[in-house]
């Protein structure tokens, strides 16, 4: 299956052998109907179906940090924190209000606490999830026109998450406060840790063939999944909705391994990728072998941006 993956300085692409499709600062990455984007400190960018080298400045609508292509459109997430629209792909319209929200007083990046940003973007079926970093999971039932703010128990940092289209109401929630789980759309949220020994989670997949098993990626805090001198982060798998963490093995690290991002794609089959390489699982996250490419040295160093299987 071709895979995209998201550094700070390429976009790589992998189809059988590794190539750099992208050559440039890169924040955000996703793929859907509408093609392949990426989001960028100046703006939109989408890849030329012709050419994959080939990139076209699509919107400006400022340091894009945060991507969602989905069959209701191409949606960008911005610093400072706002959220933009495109139905047909294009034309990027602003959701207004999202700051109106109470909580928002209290949003603050903690590296620069006088903004904050989109860090993730979850369209459904019945849903637009908008996480803020740092401050609030917010949601909106009407694809931008109004907001619900963040709801008390829930999380307070989400970095990603991951939802199920054969069960709307289930979404999972990655962040620096812990591993949340909500089955009613987001009114509600409990958190799911037992055995997991890190809790600063970062990306999360779920199994196309199975709404109640999860992927995620994990560290003990933010230097130990994105400083590359303290890197310590795992992959762990639950294997139902019954099931405890496990930490998966076959994987580099913990040690010197920074933040992996990982994709669903296929029932029980993943890839994760990480600053030592691309890796995969068929059999969710029990056992991970290696994708056989020549692996930059220079992103040794660097923690992925974004994973797409197309």
């Amino acid at each position: 299956m071709p895979l995209l993956a998201a550094f700070p300085d390429r976009v790589l692409s992998f189809d059988g052998s590794l190539q750099t499709v992208r050559s440039g600062a890169v924040q955000c990455l996703d793929a859907g109907p509408f093609g392949v984007y990426c989001g960028t400190g100046n703006g939109v960018y989408r890849q030329s179906d012709a050419d994959p080298t080939e990139w076209t400045r699509v919107a400006d609508v400022g340091d894009v940090t945060a991507f969602a292509v989905h069959e209701s459109g191409v949606w960008a997430g911005t610093e400072p924190s706002a959220v933009f629209h495109a139905p047909d792909g294009e034309t990027f319209a602003e959701c207004g209000g999202l700051t109106d929200l109470p909580s928002s007083d209290d949003w603050a990046f903690p590296p620069r606490p006088s903004t904050h940003h989109v860090r993730w973007l979850e369209p459904t079926a019945n849903a637009l999830y908008v996480a803020v970093e740092a401050g609030a999971l917010v949601r909106s039932p009407d694809r931008g026109e109004t907001w619900r703010d963040r709801v008390p128990a829930g999380p307070y940092d989400t970095h990603s998450m991951a939802t199920h289209g054969d069960r709307p109401d289930l979404a999972y929630a990655a962040a620096g406060d812990g591993f949340y789980v909500t089955e009613d759309g987001g009114d509600s949220w409990r958190t799911e840790e037992a055995e997991l020994d890190r809790t600063y989670c970062w990306s999360v997949a779920c199994d196309p063939g199975d709404p109640e098993r999860v992927l995620v990626s994990a560290a003990d805090g933010p230097r130990s999944a994105h400083d590359t001198g303290t890197a310590s982060s795992a992959v762990f798998r639950k294997a139902g909705v019954d099931a405890d963490w496990e930490r998966c093995d076959g994987l580099p690290g913990p040690n010197g391994l920074l933040a992996s991002a990982l994709a669903a794609t296929g029932p029980g089959e993943a890839v994760a990728a990480t600053n030592r390489g691309l890796f995969e699982t068929d059999d969710w996250g029990a056992s991970w072998t290696e994708i056989d490419t020549e692996w930059p040295a220079k992103l040794e160093s660097e923690r992925p941006r974004g994973l797409v299987a197309r």
